[in-house]
Order: C-alpha cells, then structure tokens, then sequence
C-alpha cells in the first residue's frame, strides 16, 4: 500500500484528490441548490426532490401535487423524506472532506485522514440510497431518456465519489509526529 509522504509527486496526487474533492462538492451544490433538487426539467414534466408536476390535459398546463395527492399516486412522505436526507446529507458531509484532508496532509495524521475516508463513506452510501429510492418511487415518470442536468450532475457526483473513496483509500496518509512539515502547511 503507498503511502504519502513529502514530495513534489505526492503534493501533486494530494492535489488532485483535493481537486476531484472540490468538483463532486460543486456537482452536489449545481444539482441540489442551484437546480433546486429537480432532476427532470422538461415542458410538459417536472419532478425533484421537492417539486413534482405532472401535464394536465385538462387545462392544459403542468399541474404541480403535494402530499395527499402525492401518496395517493404511490409516492410515500416517509420515502420521500428519506431520499432528501440521503441526497441532502451527502452533500453536508462532503462539505468536511476537504477540511480533514488538508488538516491531515499539514499534520500528517493518520487518524484525520480516516475520519476524512469515513466522510467519503458515508456521503457515497447516502448519495447512492437517498437517489435510489427516489427513483424507485418516482419510477412510473421517469425514463432513462427523460434526466435533465441535475440527474446527470447527481449520477456523474455519485460516480467521481466512489472513484475518490477509492483513490483516498488506496494513497492514505502517514503518520509521522514530529517529522518535517510537507512545504505548503
């Protein structure tokens, strides 16, 4: 197993984590703050973790449900509830990650860089069970050909998560107290 250690080829795959860290972060915040948890944006359809309209024939225009009429359609309060906490949660932890990597590149701790593994953990055990059930429940409008951006930026996050949880695992930090400081702490 490698381990990290001062260097200008270590500084240089602690920066990509660092980087890969603040791009699934951005994914995460583009697709459940600035698309507002929609995950299809379409005309005649908009569905997301708290918007949900469905085309009226009737009248003509997108009719938006709310939770009597929602469960009545098969989408559960409870199941829904989960799914945000899943979706939502994983991008509060994945707000820590960055944080305990640097604390421990500059300390050198070992134990840092675990809690910061465990972060990562979680937040993609989250991610991946709060869109799952989502879309379990959601199932019967959604179509693979139907995902708008904040899908897809939630599908490529999920993805980037788990290959940062694998590289984060597979280079983990040394401790070393007392040794030399790496240059940039």
């Amino acid at each position: 197993m490698a381990i990290l250690k001062p260097g200008r080829g270590n500084f240089l795959l602690f920066l990509s984590i660092m980087t890969l860290t603040l791009v699934v972060t951005s994914l995460l915040f583009y697709a459940l703050l600035w698309k507002a948890g929609n995950l299809i944006e379409l005309p005649n359809l908009r569905i997301g973790f708290y918007n949900f309209c469905l085309w009226n024939e009737g009248n003509g225009s997108l009719q938006c449900h709310q939770f009597p009429e929602l469960e009545a359609l098969g989408v559960p309060r409870v199941g829904l509830a989960l799914a945000r906490l899943g979706v939502y949660g994983a991008l509060v932890l994945t707000l820590f990650v960055p944080l305990s990597l640097l604390l421990a590149w500059c300390n050198r701790d070992k134990g840092e860089w675990q809690l910061a593994v465990g972060f990562l953990v979680a937040s993609t055990v989250l991610l991946s069970s709060g869109l799952g059930l989502f879309l379990s429940y959601t199932s019967k409008w959604i179509t693979f050909s139907l995902p708008g951006p904040g899908f897809l930026a939630l599908g490529i996050a999920q993805a980037l998560l788990i290959l940062l949880l694998l590289v984060t695992v597979t280079f983990p930090q040394k401790a070393e107290k007392g040794k030399s400081k790496p240059e940039i702490c």
